[in-house]
C-alpha cells in the first residue's frame, strides 16, 4: 500500500520526506518530521540558574525532565514575547528529548531529494551549522533545520542535570 501526503492526500515519492513546517520571526523552517515527538501549547517553564540565554527551562513532561529552547534567542534573532500562537515543538536527539520554542507550527510537507538544496556558503553566517539546507515550496523558500546540531548533546546533558 502506497502512503499518501497527511496534506494533500496525494501519494508520497518513495524517497520523499516529510518536514513539519514551522515559522520563526516571519521566516518558514522545517524539520524532519521523523524527530518530532509532540507539540504542545506554550507552557510556563522552570527557569535553571547559569543556562545559556536560550535554555529557557526546564518542563516535566510525563515524568521526564525536558530542556526548553527558544529558537529565536538560539538563532540570535529578536526575542518575542509568548502567546496564544506560541508553541514548544518536543523533539527525539538521539535518545532525549528536548523541547523548541517557535512563534507557530505550519503544516507538515512531503519533499522529494531534487525538491532540497544545499545552504549557500558565506563568510561571517554563525547560524550556517544548523541549516540543513533549503527547498522551494510554492512561492516561499524554507529553511531546513538540522535538529541534531541544533540540539546539541551536551546542551540537553547540561540542562537536564542542572534539574535533577
Amino acid at each position: 500500500m502506497q502512503e499518501t501526503s497527511t496534506i494533500t492526500g496525494a501519494p508520497l515519492a518513495a524517497d520523499a520526506e516529510q518536514f513539519l513546517t514551522f515559522r520563526l520571526d516571519g521566516l518558514d523552517y522545517g524539520i524532519p518530521i521523523t524527530q518530532v515527538q509532540e507539540i504542545r501549547g506554550w507552557t510556563r517553564v522552570t527557569p535553571l540558574p547559569n543556562s545559556p540565554r536560550y535554555i529557557k527551562g526546564v518542563l516535566n513532561l510525563r515524568g521526564t525532565i525536558v530542556p526548553i529552547i527558544d529558537l529565536r534567542l538560539r538563532f540570535n534573532l529578536n526575542e518575542s514575547t509568548y502567546d496564544a500562537c506560541t508553541v514548544i515543538v518536543v523533539v527525539n536527539v538521539g535518545r532525549r528529548l528536548a523541547g523548541i520554542v517557535v512563534d507557530a507550527v505550519s503544516d507538515v510537507i512531503s519533499l522529494a531529494p531534487g525538491q532540497k538544496r544545499n545552504a549557500p556558503e558565506f563568510e561571517g553566517h554563525a547560524n550556517r551549522q544548523f541549516i540543513q539546507g533549503l527547498a522551494q515550496v510554492d512561492e516561499k523558500l524554507l529553511v531546513l533545520v538540522d535538529v541534531d546540531k541544533l540540539v546539541n548533546h551536551e546542551t540537553l546533558a547540561q540542562a537536564t542535570d542542572a534539574a535533577a
